[in-house]
């Protein structure tokens, strides 16, 4: 095992080296950068300022406009310079790969604050959202998943089919509309808060006023990211039981005496769990990256997917190409945990044999 993980970790350094490469590229090369969305902006507020000028006043302006023409090439260096444009594309792509290396990540163009620090304060949002969400997928999909293989085929079996593949189907920011309209809005009944994600005299509550205030304001949104989550799972569930209730040792065990509820606790659940139990942490990633975009928006959350979304659109490159090295290595780790968790519970996988 020891040799499996060392090798994976140093298949770690291509991988990201492969998405960062790919990433940075594609997206310098598209139009509109923040040199020119600066431009654009100073252009848009001297035209502006011009119109609003009376007849008189507008001649001199359009004087000054003029010679203020002149100084574009000037104030296009500057901000060129500014933003490290100045130089070549494979050397900012050298310089950017050598800070990296040292988790130098700078500091955001529209932001005075450092990347890391940028995505540590919007992180707390984003790991309530994953967290919860994924304990109350878990909480639901395993005793329904156990119920439906307990009792396949029966009429329960299939009416909790198509309810689960229904509310699979139904897309989370639709269904995040319908609990503002009956819920949050006031229309029928105002029980949870709007927006936010604690109150605003959140800091003179108690421990227990703060404890309920916070799982208060995160009850919809994490409902809502939920929703689309049980399919996958209750199902992984169903099959895993199925699976190993049919196998041949329940068979000897029920010759040797042993009851149902002992069979089904003592060596079907044990077994069956394993991989349910090994996936949590590619889940909880899964959740956490996914489907938060909508959720933060419709929520006034200020999160690492509102965040991301912005960063793109403002061509904020620190922030984009940071929070995307941070988030692949944390994939590409889960990923390794995960498969050495399956390793843990059930010493019958051998990843290095394979």
């Amino acid at each position: 095992m020891l040799f499996y993980t060392l090798k994976r970790l140093l298949l770690l350094i291509p991988t990201l080296f492969g998405i960062i490469t790919l990433n940075f590229f594609i997206i310098q090369s598209a139009p509109g950068g923040p040199v020119e969305q600066m431009m654009a902006k100073l252009t848009n507020a001297t035209n502006q300022e011009s119109k609003s000028l009376s007849l008189k006043e507008n001649q001199l302006s359009e004087s000054r406009y003029k010679g203020a023409q002149g100084m574009d090439s000037a104030l296009y260096k500057e901000l060129t310079k500014l933003y490290g444009f100045d130089k070549p594309l494979w050397q900012r792509y050298v310089i950017m790969l050598k800070k990296y290396l040292c988790f130098d990540f700078g500091q955001s163009f529209y932001r005075q604050i450092g990347v890391l620090d940028l995505i540590k304060e919007k992180l707390p949002v984003s790991i309530s959202l994953g967290f919860f969400s994924t304990l109350l997928i878990y909480l639901i999909s395993i005793p329904l998943g156990i119920l439906k293989a307990r009792h396949n085929n029966s009429g329960f079996d299939i009416a909790s089919s198509v309810a689960v593949v229904v509310a699979n189907a139904i897309p989370s920011f639709i269904f995040a509309l319908l609990l503002i309209v009956l819920f949050a809005s006031g229309t029928y009944w105002h029980i949870f808060p709007l927006k936010g994600l604690v109150s605003d005299n959140f800091d003179t509550l108690s421990t227990f006023g703060k404890i309920k205030d916070y799982l208060w304001h995160i009850a919809l949104p994490v409902l809502c990211m939920s929703i689309g989550g049980f399919a996958s799972l209750t199902l992984l569930v169903k099959n895993s039981f199925l699976d190993e209730m049919g196998k041949l040792y329940l068979t000897t065990a029920r010759a040797k005496g042993a009851s149902e509820n002992r069979i089904f606790y003592g060596h079907v659940f044990r077994n069956a769990m394993l991989l349910v139990i090994a996936g949590f942490p590619s889940a909880f990633l899964g959740v956490f990256f996914s489907g938060s975009l909508l959720i933060e928006i419709i929520f006034s959350l200020d999160g690492l997917g509102l965040l991301s979304f912005d960063s793109l659109i403002n061509r904020d490159y620190p922030v984009v190409f940071g929070s995307l090295y941070i988030f692949t290595l944390l994939g590409l780790l889960v990923n390794l945990i995960s498969d050495l968790t399956y390793a843990l519970v059930d010493p019958r996988i051998d990843f290095e044999r394979r």
